[in-house]
């Protein structure tokens, strides 16, 4: 019979061989407080092992995702001169940059226009929600033979992770299945915060102890659990959980670190600022996201609201646009302030725009063919419009930006090389972009 590991706790060896029913319980609990992070950790190795990413403008990106499709008219591309049912039932608000107009749902973000890019020439194919939200995540068109990875997992797959964080963190979930790790497999998924950051007494799934749980009994079921998998290693005689071992070390490691936990501790920061970015959704998602990035995550997606306005398109624009600019400006200033911004790089994308025309129900349709999004910081031009749409917002009038072009200036402002190869199903070679071509014009 194999002697019993005798952790530090222990007494003696009767002690060790004969834990409490209810300490083994207790394990078992903490086993599945730490499995999901855990096997997070570990299916992460591989990333890790890529090392450190070549010199890049951008660290980190805070990818914000607007679903449903974003009217342009109502936001960053209103169309002043044209006739009202073009013009639809929104005013304008001046920028900082002279003769460019935003909605006058965005006075915050006009006073940041000096700080950011607005693509107005945005284009793509797609009119249905799922496929134009798969152009938007992946960078790729969708294909009936190969799911295609996100922009965080390939960011996960090629940078690694950094300062014991995961590389890749949706807030406050995966928003859909084009976010996730494509042929790439689940090594490179996101971690899941599992509940929303504005929710009251906000806490990270995971990342808490469990009730009852202080930081020695937490220490001592940690050093139960290694003398389990010691017990049953030398048993089996097998490197599998000694290896396994190893991933929850990692898992324990974030739990127990401090700074670890520090970076998703949302309530350390200071009231006004929360206050400044805005106390709901919009607001609170993007003063974690700030809080991840600085703390070393590499890429942060975040969602917030529904932009599918097929009527009533003023209302409904009146009720969430308002806490988008609040809180988009806010992020901005913070990430300047913090001297963050030119190291982060932002973007704002949503899967479509919509119709020229106002439709009969005071709303718009589905339109892919010409849509506006943002970007800001990461090496990117500050106070910058790139391209622009025709008078009713009907085509791409110059400078037509498409999905795959967006992707491989992301990537490179990142230092991924976006025509490198990788590995799909079956060792088929796939670009992590194909076809794109790093826009120079977007570039400070």
């Amino acid at each position: 019979m194999s002697k019993l590991f005798v952790p530090s706790w222990c007494g003696s060896a009767e002690h060790a061989c004969r834990p409490s029913r209810r300490e083994f319980l207790f394990t078992g609990a903490i086993g599945t407080l730490g499995l999901t992070m855990g096997n997070f950790f570990k299916l992460q190795a591989a990333a890790a092992a890529s090392g450190i990413a070549p010199k890049a403008a951008a660290q980190s990106v805070i990818q914000i995702y607007l679903p449903g499709g974003m009217a342009a008219q109502e936001s960053f591309d209103p169309k002043l001169l044209a006739p009202i049912e073009y013009r639809g039932p929104l005013g304008t608000v001046k920028t900082k940059l002279s003769g460019v107009h935003f909605s006058e749902l965005m006075s915050n973000t006009a006073k940041v226009a000096d700080k950011i890019t607005v693509v107005r020439s945005m284009t793509h194919g797609e009119a249905d929600h799922d496929r134009g939200t798969h152009n938007m995540f992946t960078g790729y068109r969708p294909s009936p033979a190969l799911q295609y990875p996100s922009f965080g997992s390939i960011v996960s797959h090629e940078l690694g992770s950094k300062n014991d964080l995961p590389p890749y963190v949706c807030i406050p979930s995966v928003p859909n299945t084009f976010a996730g790790t494509g042929y790439l497999g689940s090594a490179y998924g996101a971690f899941s915060l599992g509940n929303d950051p504005a929710t009251k007494d906000f806490k990270v799934r995971d990342l808490s102890l469990p009730n009852g749980v202080n930081e020695q009994r937490f220490a001592t079921r940690r050093e139960m659990r290694a003398a389990v998998d010691a017990h049953f290693s030398a048993i089996e005689k097998s490197d599998a959980l000694d290896g396994m071992d190893s991933f929850y070390q990692r898992a324990y490691s974030m739990i127990s670190s401090e700074k670890a936990r520090a970076a998703f501790a949302l309530a350390d920061e200071p009231q006004k600022l929360r206050d400044d970015y805005g106390a709901g959704q919009a607001g609170q998602r993007m003063l974690l996201a700030r809080r991840l990035v600085e703390a070393g995550v590499r890429f942060v997606s975040l969602t917030y609201g529904g932009w599918d306005h097929h009527d009533n398109i003023k209302t409904a624009m009146t009720g969430q646009m308002p806490k988008f600019d609040q809180a988009f400006a806010a992020l901005i200033r913070d990430l300047d302030q913090r001297g963050l911004l030119d190291s982060t790089l932002v973007m704002v994308t949503t899967e479509f725009g919509r119709t020229p025309k106002i439709n009969g129900t005071a709303g718009r349709d589905h339109y892919p063919k010409v849509f506006s999004i943002a970007l800001a910081g990461g090496g990117i031009k500050k106070g910058y419009i790139h391209g622009a749409s025709d008078a009713t917002g009907g085509e791409p009038e110059s400078d037509p930006l498409k999905v795959e072009d967006l992707a491989a200036t992301v990537y490179h402002q990142l230092g991924i090389d976006s025509h490198k190869p990788l590995l799909a199903p079956g060792n088929r070679p796939v670009l992590i972009v194909k076809d794109g071509e790093v826009q120079k014009g977007l570039l400070a």
